[in-house]
């Protein structure tokens, strides 16, 4: 993947953002509190969980993977305290009412919280289909982690296929980074998609950053947009789109970006697209309650 076109100074308005806290701001409903909240980063060890206690002194039967880390990997025992998550914003802490040999027990001491998302969902489509190693795993394992709302496999012409194991592997992956980074909506990892499947998404999304040599350099793009519900992030393979990709996707109305002077690697400009769009739409966040 080669990433070209050097940054140049911040124009103002962008280097005020840059200068602020990326803090979240936290949105309250009735029991709802905010992604970023300190309450989803508590203390007490985190499991998954796809039912939750609908109330506080009920409980649920945790089994499977699940037991078996809390009882045999971190050896917890009756009265120990955790929290249970369900990949969709549900969050509870309790306590182990009781344990047997096929499972145990928890019971909440408080009511089920509704945890919001973030307010721009960003999902990668990515061609890293032909990375070698472990650096599919990583690429999955940090997009999770930076919040990414989902990533696809993309298919392209330098980057044809993906085996269904890898994409077995790469769903563990996502699953174990949500819960070690504590993150109370999970990835959603989809199915491998081809360019011209990609295209009506790419026509109706307002935000869509394609990553491709001697493109704008991404922050005088920023400079121009404003934060949206959701947004795209495209990467292409090592070798880059092809000449007719990247006009069919320019077409559909992709805008073109650079990430600086130097050739990276797939997982690489993920990364630092990733990361700066999370960042900017933190900031435009900030922006708009303040100015309200």
């Amino acid at each position: 993947m080669q990433a070209l076109g050097h940054f140049p100074l911040l124009r103002p308005s962008f280097s005020k953002l840059l200068s602020r806290s990326w803090r979240k701001v936290s949105i309250l409903h009735s029991s709802s509190i905010s992604d970023s909240s300190n309450q989803s980063r508590g203390s007490l060890p985190r499991f998954h969980s796809d039912v939750l206690p609908s109330y506080k002194g009920d409980s649920v039967r945790v089994d499977g993977d699940e037991f078996r880390h809390m009882t045999k990997v971190l050896r917890l025992s009756v009265d120990d305290r955790v929290e249970l998550f369900n990949g969709t914003g549900g969050l509870i802490k309790g306590f182990i009412l009781k344990i047997d040999r096929t499972g145990l027990d928890v019971m909440a001491l408080e009511d089920p919280k509704t945890v919001l998302p973030n307010s721009t969902q960003w999902h990668v489509f990515a061609a890293f289909g032909t990375l070698k190693g472990s650096r599919a795993d990583w690429l999955v394992e940090k997009c999770t982690e930076l919040g990414a709302s989902s990533v696809t496999p993309l298919l392209t012409e330098r980057s044809p296929s993906i085996s269904e194991n890898r994409v077995d592997r790469l769903q563990r992956v996502a699953f174990a980074a949500a819960k070690q980074c504590q993150r109370l909506h999970e990835m959603t990892l989809n199915p491998p998609t081809k360019i011209k499947t990609l295209l009506p998404i790419v026509s109706q999304s307002k935000l869509s950053f394609l990553a491709v040599a001697e493109g704008t350099p991404l922050i005088n793009t920023l400079s121009f947009k404003k934060m949206e519900a959701s947004g795209m992030i495209i990467i292409g393979p090592e070798g880059d789109f092809t000449d007719k990709e990247v006009k069919m996707m320019t077409e559909a109305g992709a805008s073109i970006v650079g990430l600086g002077p130097h050739r990276l690697r797939v997982e690489t400009a993920t990364m630092a697209l990733l990361a700066t769009l999370m960042l900017w739409s933190d900031s435009q966040e900030s922006v708009v309650v303040g100015e309200s």
